[in-house]
């Protein structure tokens, strides 16, 4: 005989940040994915300790989707980050170092979250503007009469997951395909306000990534049988499709809590088959050539179809439909091969301090203190590209990021040291100077235009994508925000 417990209370926790389990759970974090970021990113083994699949990656969204979360304060970061992926499909690792580093600098501040929320909101607000603005030193136009740009965008996402797999030859073929397809999906006859149309990743699993490629249309997965009856039957260059979201099986609808009221003599099934040959008919008559539907068929309709030589095609699937139903877009199937699951899994983000303190109500000290924060989240966030031990160091003309091997010699020539900037834009062979990324230096405006060897080099540039980053940067800060405004959490420990 079984015995039954009672129900235990939940728990309220206060101050959940307060706790040493909560810091050594942010760092621990902070260290997972700080380890991943950037070009130069680190690979990470997943492996649930019960069993399962072993997943390498460096990619945000398989990170924390493999991770055994507990502490409330990372299941709010994390499912931040994660939304933030699902709808921009990069920027991930940006902003869960971004949100751990606002976190754990404030934290040492030891002033009220409704002060550190309120400045951190208006930081957000002029570093958007800036980015937003004309002047922003930080954006490189896209000129789509050149693909260039374009194409140093996609290989640098590429060549940023190591887990991939892909070689050099590899990475410049997929970067292609996947720029036709973008391509692709624009319009002949675009105007002002250009809508784009749909390209479908078909993923070919234990191919070489060289036979991968870009079809015009919507690739439908057909049996032999089916396609050699489709090519003799052929009438012309377009065919009449008929496209079912709903299920053609015959079975009835349920009725949830009411009652189905049937006449004596009447059978469901055959009165169900009775309106699917209508159907069939309906088809015939209109001269269908093929049949698509998102669920089942019947298999009595299926041959009905068939002896009138139309095709039906069914379980087509939710991805499908919505290209389906929209198939008078410009739509394309990418085929993208790959050696095995876990390498296709990882191939498919001024300041006016005197307003500030009227605005916001607060002392000139903790707009100091908490801006000084701010900005050393953001320096601590560049840091973390460089993997190897190596000085992160900044230029005074452009503002970018260049790195050199650590442990120099003290007798060293600073200018002979580094060769390009981090995106590759810029060379060392310009009359600039360096200093230390988190070392004092005065404040400069970034010159914004670019020189004609910069131009020259963007077939080679390391970018990202501008709308994802802007979009982590607004997800971190709100969600550093959220969490330091926790002042308690209820846990159900049943």
């Amino acid at each position: 005989m079984s015995r039954l417990e009672a129900k235990k209370p939940s728990i309220c926790r206060r101050e959940p940040l307060t706790g040493e389990r909560a810091g050594a759970s942010l760092a621990a974090l902070r260290g997972l994915v700080t380890s991943c970021y950037g070009p130069a990113g680190r690979l990470k083994t997943l492996h649930n300790g019960r069993g399962g699949p072993v997943a390498t990656t460096s990619h945000s969204a398989a990170l924390l989707a493999g991770l055994p979360v507990s502490h409330p304060v990372l299941k709010v970061l994390t499912a931040a980050v994660r939304s933030h992926v699902a709808c921009f499909s990069d920027g991930g690792l940006f902003t869960a170092i971004l949100c751990c580093n606002l976190v754990e600098n404030v934290q040492r501040l030891g002033l009220t979250p409704t002060t550190v929320i309120k400045l951190n909101k208006h930081l957000l607000s002029l570093c958007t503007r800036y980015l937003k603005s004309e002047v922003c030193a930080c954006r490189i136009p896209v000129d789509f009469g050149s693909t260039q740009i374009l194409l140093s965008l996609v290989r640098s996402i590429l060549t940023s997951k190591p887990a991939c797999m892909l070689i050099a030859k590899e990475i410049d073929h997929i970067s292609t395909l996947i720029l036709r397809a973008f391509l692709l999906t624009i319009p002949e006859d675009a105007q002002e306000h250009v809508i784009l149309g749909k390209s479908i990743i078909v993923p070919l699993k234990g191919q070489r990534v060289i036979d991968s490629a870009v079809l015009p249309g919507i690739l439908i997965e057909v049996s032999e049988v089916q396609l050699m009856k489709i090519l003799p039957i052929r009438k012309s260059d377009s065919f009449k499709v008929a496209v079912f979201c709903v299920s053609l099986s015959g079975d009835l609808s349920d009725t949830g809590e009411g009652t189905l009221l049937v006449s004596y003599g009447v059978s469901l099934e055959n009165a169900a088959l009775d309106q699917l040959f209508n159907l069939g008919k309906q088809l015939v008559s209109d001269h269908v050539d093929l049949v698509l539907c998102q669920k089942v068929i019947h298999p009595s309709l299926k041959q009905f179809l068939r002896t009138h030589h139309i095709i039906a095609v069914d379980r087509i699937g939710v991805s499908l439909m919505e290209p389906l139903s929209k198939v008078t877009a410009t739509i394309c199937s990418l085929l993208l091969c790959n050696r095995n699951d876990t390498a296709w899994d990882e191939l498919k983000t001024r300041y006016e301090p005197e307003s500030v303190l009227r605005d916001e109500r607060c002392s000139q000290t903790e707009l100091q203190l908490i801006t000084e924060a701010f900005c050393s989240a953001l320096e601590s966030l560049a840091g973390s590209l460089e993997h190897d031990g190596g000085e992160v160091l900044t230029d005074d003309k452009y503002g970018h990021f260049w790195s050199v091997q650590a442990n120099l010699p003290s007798a060293v020539n600073w200018p002979d040291l580094p060769s390009r900037c981090g995106c590759g834009l810029y060379s060392s062979q310009e009359e600039l100077s360096w200093s230390f990324l988190r070392g004092a230096r005065h404040p400069f405006p970034p010159q914004t235009r670019l020189s004609r060897e910069a131009k020259g080099s963007a077939n080679t540039l390391t970018l990202d994508c501008f709308t994802a980053k802007l979009s982590g940067l607004q997800v971190a800060v709100e969600t550093a925000s959220l969490i330091l405004d926790l002042s308690c959490v209820i846990e159900d420990t049943n």
